[in-house]
């Protein structure tokens, strides 16, 4: 009996003194993290710093202030950006500007409506329209336009609101301490030195970024280089497709970007550009590409902008770069500095707007963000949320990328005719397939279910008429084709991400179910 008791009062001890450091443990955390909190807000000049003011900068700035934060927004060159990637706002792209309350961006710019994308391929075309999907609410169409006058857009819509600062200058570096981010150096207009504080800072300058190191390990890839110019005063006979030719050796596109202007650009092999300085270029051009471009209207336009756009014709590295979580305190990465992938499909502007909006409505809860740890916290969450989008989109530049390329392999170039027989073939693959690129269907799964279908078109085309064991073989060869494409996003994107159909369902219900201004 008296063992009984003595083991009865021990527990009882030991049950008090655990509940004892649990309650003085807790207190102390809660007292540490209010002084944080304190000491950043009275020493921070804002909320946020947001380093770039491109596309992704410029509207998480604006989300951001409507709910109240002070907003620091440090631009390289506020000035209209030059560039002619970025052209195309897909469907999905302008549902999440809706969501953010700044689809009136789109207005005065010229922009044009987009409704189809045509194919050509050895004399063969096909228009493919996006579907009028039910379960996606909102317009089926996109916008083409100038990337440019879409940033000032949005700069100006994010200047003008009351919390934001928005102010041309150079980021040097990061301030850390401690492991934690505190804030920023750098070099205003004037050319002097500042140094600026703020509980977070968003790193979103661009595919450039040199902050990126700072705050995580992401190494680029270069895959090739597109080559444009801008054919004026003219006006293409289907002005409402982005027009896709299955060129050799690699596509080419021309599509409007204004109402007069009309974007040609094409596809060059990295270790293999034409010279601008000795006219290897315009040769190529017009002896290797243009004869490919269906004859008429869109072979005129592409010749016209040759001979009349000699000194601004433009080359870009086309880059990838999978997402890779930052596990730094006081610091998030976005846009191009975060996540790139071949532009063939336009979608990159479409992602990094459905990041703004899902880490917008993860930080919107926290009343400060001084909270170090409980912000790291909630953008672990991000990069799984973000998948669906993300990895759809990055899975389907990547596979059009590579089946796009002609070659004189016979299992590459299967893959490739049955790529525009599927895409042209109508029905539900039609309609899956623009779904999917314009980001009205951010499924992984569909988007692996329309693969596998297309490499088992290809092995079915290489085996007819009848199965030899050359065709056979070449057969074998597209599935480990198709396999290598799919593995590479498997592992880059998460298996489980990819296959598991709850992770797609919980996102168009969180933020593809209305398009309302959340």
């Amino acid at each position: 009996m008296a063992t009984t008791y003595t083991w009865s009062w021990t527990l009882l001890a030991f049950i008090l003194t655990w509940m004892v450091f649990h309650l003085i443990k807790r207190k102390k955390v809660g007292t540490e993290e209010i002084e944080v909190e304190a000491e950043e807000t009275r020493d921070g000049e804002a909320d946020v710093i947001i380093v770039g003011a491109g596309v992704a900068g410029a509207a998480l700035a604006y989300a951001l202030a409507k709910d109240g934060r002070r907003v620091h927004v440090i631009e390289r060159d506020l000035k209209e950006p030059q560039r002619f990637m970025g052209e195309l706002m897909q469907p999905g792209g302008r549902l999440m500007l809706a969501q953010l309350g700044l689809e009136d961006c789109l207005e005065e710019i010229d922009a044009q409506e987009i409704k189809s994308l045509a194919i050509y391929k050895d004399g063969k075309n096909d228009t493919l329209y996006f579907p009028n999907n039910k379960k996606f609410p909102y317009e089926p169409a996109g916008r083409l336009l100038r990337n440019g006058r879409l940033v000032q857009r949005l700069r100006k819509k994010a200047a003008s609101h009351v919390n934001v600062q928005l102010e041309e200058g150079t980021v040097k570096s990061l301030i850390e301490e401690k492991g934690v981010v505190k804030g920023v150096i750098y070099k205003n207009s004037a050319g002097e030195n500042i140094t600026a504080f703020a509980p977070l800072t968003v790193v979103c300058d661009g595919c450039y970024s040199n902050l990126r190191r700072s705050a995580v390990d992401n190494k680029e890839e270069v895959l090739s280089y597109f080559v444009g110019y801008v054919t004026k005063n003219t006006r293409l006979e289907d002005p409402h497709s982005m027009h896709l030719i299955f060129s050799k050796p690699l596509p080419c596109v021309v599509y409007h970007i204004t109402s007069n202007e009309v974007r040609c650009a094409a596809e060059v092999p990295a270790d293999s550009i034409p010279s601008m300085a000795n006219g290897e270029m315009v040769n190529y051009l017009k002896n290797t590409l243009a004869p490919q471009i269906p004859d008429g209207n869109l072979r005129e336009t592409f010749l016209k902008g040759v001979e009349e756009g000699l000194l601004e014709i433009k080359t870009t590295a086309t880059k990838s770069m999978s997402a890779k979580p930052c596990d730094k305190k006081g610091v998030i990465v976005l846009g191009d500095a975060f996540n790139m992938r071949h532009p063939i499909i336009a979608s990159g502007m479409m992602v990094a707007l459905s990041d703004v909006l899902i880490l917008r409505n993860l930080l919107r809860p926290l009343p400060s963000f001084s909270n170090a740890k409980k912000v790291l916290e909630l953008v672990k969450s991000f990069y799984i949320i973000r998948k669906p989008m993300s990895a759809t989109v990055n899975t389907l530049a990547h596979v059009f990328s590579e089946v796009l390329v002609a070659t004189t392999d016979e299992a590459r170039e299967g893959m490739r005719q049955s790529c525009f027989k599927y895409l042209s073939s109508g029905g539900f693959r039609t309609s899956g397939m623009m779904a999917i690129l314009g980001g009205m269907n951010p499924r992984p799964l569909s988007l692996v279910f329309h693969l596998v279908c297309i490499t088992l078109t290809a092995m079915g085309h290489l085996l007819s008429p009848f199965p030899s064991p050359r065709r056979f073989w070449h057969s074998l060869r597209v599935f480990a084709l198709a396999l290598k494409m799919l593995g590479k996003h498997l592992g880059d994107e998460g298996l489980k991400e990819m296959l598991i159909p709850i992770n797609a369902a919980s996102y168009r219900r969180n933020y593809m179910a209305t398009a309302s201004d959340c």
